[in-house]
């Protein structure tokens, strides 16, 4: 008898998902129901197939959403964060699995214990980052600690990136995941970490300025900046006597000290509206943000204002997003500044049909075993193959797609509300993502962390 397997929302991230779950509908006796407030957009290699199901589903409809959802043998959820929850609440009451890539948030974490009672798997966090970074993470560290080592320092770092041969911009970037969430960045708070017993603090307005260098063979040198709040998984990765734990997100060299030029003018705020955003040119936008002056250009008033020369790459890569054109204009109504700076950025940074995408993932584990303080790093690369297949829907949807045949089948089976840390849960999804080319190279180099020689905190 067929089992049927309800993924709602059908998005970018999606089509790997989609992929994995239809090849394997006829061995293990799938049905497809993709769920979506748009259907007509899902391709038609997904909703011609036999074994799938594509309905028409607006999940503020409580009659159809639970309809749906009390049919389904499990449910997929690929629908923003915030809408988890209504799911999950339909998914207790009609005794469902639940599987999402996102992060566990305080109301799903609240239904814990009726999860356990019921013997219902919910499992989030199963997608890149958050997901592979647990996965890998996690192997890593119970290896060392199995062998009786101690964990001393980890650092995580990922970045969603543009293909070497599709890196045709001099920000050497392009949108491969939801473009707002990159404009907002870093905001919300500072950032903070832990660094040799240190706790560390960057505020948002030096986020961007403070970054560390990380060389990948093969791929060259890449910068990161901190993540908003590295210390949330300390207990989870059981690293609470850890001296050093950071995460941070990638990027190529350059990136951030640019894109701190937006943060200094205010163009990634998000927390009020332009009234007469409607039809403003790329150029008036800019002039919002600089003094008045009877006499100086917009260009010139912004160099005065950054403090930049005209030989600065960092004018190039203005340059390079036209925002300086008259006749470009922004069709936004009532836009806050990061709107119409997200305007303007997918205008020059979206993929094009045969370009692809880059992700990058790079853990440091530093640990002492008998005595001796060692290093072990370890680096992934994944490449995408065009617009509808990137590397980022495939680290986003395998292992979610993964997880969801895995919990059907009985082989994850610890109940909860929960994150893949547990090797019942990574040892079979890590091993199966390696037949799809995502495999972490490890490299044991010389431990990098406190040195008492030098003077440091």
């Amino acid at each position: 008898m067929a089992r049927t397997i309800l993924v709602l929302g059908a998005g970018k991230s999606t089509s790997y998902l989609l992929d994995y779950l239809l090849n394997k509908s006829e061995e293990e006796q799938l049905l497809l129901t993709i769920g979506d407030l748009h259907p007509e957009n899902i391709p038609t290699q997904f909703s011609s197939h036999p074994n799938c199901k594509v309905i028409a589903l607006d999940i503020f409809q409580d009659d159809s959403r639970k309809k749906a959802i009390a049919e389904a043998s499990i449910v997929v959820s690929m629908l923003p964060p915030k809408l988890h929850i209504k799911i999950a609440v339909d998914c207790i009451q009609f005794e469902k699995h639940l599987v999402t890539a996102s992060y566990v948030s305080k109301e799903i974490e609240a239904l814990n214990d009726e999860a356990k009672k019921k013997g219902l798997v919910f499992m989030n966090e199963i997608g890149l980052d958050p997901g592979i970074d647990h996965m890998s993470a996690m192997e890593v560290i119970d290896r060392i600690t199995d062998k009786g080592g101690k964990m001393l320092l980890f650092e995580s770092f990922t970045g969603g990136l543009v293909a070497p041969e599709s890196d045709s911009n001099l920000w050497n970037y392009k949108f491969t995941w939801n473009p707002r969430n990159v404009v907002l960045a870093g905001q919300g708070g500072a950032a903070k970490f832990i660094q040799e017993g240190s706790y560390k603090y960057i505020p948002y307005q030096k986020l961007f300025r403070r970054t560390e260098f990380l060389d990948v063979e093969g791929y060259g040198t890449f910068e990161a900046y901190a993540n908003r709040d590295s210390l949330k998984y300390r207990e989870a990765y059981g690293l609470q006597e850890a001296l050093t734990l950071f995460r941070g997100t990638m990027r190529r060299v350059g990136f951030s000290k640019a894109w701190h030029m937006f943060v200094i003018l205010g163009m990634t705020d998000d927390t009020y509206v332009i009234e007469n955003s409607e039809g403003m040119s790329y150029r008036e936008f800019v002039n919002l943000f600089l003094p008045y002056s009877p006499t100086d250009s917009v260009e010139l008033k912004l160099r005065h204002y950054l403090k930049i020369d005209q030989d600065d790459i960092r004018w190039g890569k203005l340059l390079d997003l036209n925002i300086f054109d008259r006749t470009k204009k922004i069709p936004l109504k009532k836009a806050t500044p990061a709107q119409m700076l997200q305007y303007i950025l997918e205008d020059s940074w979206t993929l094009q049909e045969d370009e692809k995408d880059m992700i990058v993932m790079y853990h440091k584990f530093g640990f002492e075993m008998n005595g001796q303080k060692k290093q072990i790093d370890a680096n992934m690369v994944v490449l995408g193959e065009n617009r509808t297949f990137t590397a980022m829907s495939k680290t986003v949807g395998l292992p979610v797609a993964i997880a969801t045949l895995q919990i059907l089948n009985g082989k994850i089976k610890t109940p909860g509300v929960q994150i893949p840390i547990s090797a019942e849960v990574y040892h079979p999804i890590l091993s199966e993502l390696k037949t799809y080319g995502m495999e972490f190279k490890e490299y044991e180099v010389p431990y990098l962390g406190y040195n008492p020689d030098n003077v440091g905190g």
